[in-house]
């Protein structure tokens, strides 16, 4: 029988409030041109983050389904079958590598019916 450790590891507030505003910062340079080549920094930041063992995921166009338990969703729209994330309020953050990480703040999202299943189903 495998046994499941609950593990725990505390990040200062300060972090993750850094964390947060740099997906920010990267979401409104992802949306605009970069004039300025401010995504070099970021990335700079970003690698210092991961070489401290802290990464962020953008969930955005994700499947989600009540069983996902790195999100808190929002439902918008009427349906509740076929959920994709649409929008991404809070990112996922984790602790540890590609291999074995845990989720240290939940992403904040909303989710809506997928619109390529809404149309099928209409038809």
């Amino acid at each position: 029988m495998k046994q499941i450790q609950n593990v725990q590891i505390q990040i200062p507030k300060y972090i993750l409030l850094i964390i947060n505003n740099l997906f920010e910062i990267q979401k409104k340079v992802e949306s605009a041109e970069d004039d300025l080549n401010i995504s070099r920094n970021l990335v700079k930041i970003i690698e210092v983050l991961e070489e401290q063992g802290l990464s962020f995921e953008n969930p955005l166009g994700q499947n989600f389904n009540q069983t996902r338990t790195d999100l808190e969703a929002t439902i918008s729209g009427e349906g509740t079958e076929n959920l994709v994330v649409v929008d991404v309020l809070k990112p996922i953050i984790r602790a540890g590598n590609s291999h074995n990480s845990i989720v240290i703040q939940k992403g904040i999202v909303i989710v809506e019916t997928s619109k390529e299943w809404f149309y099928e189903k209409k038809r």
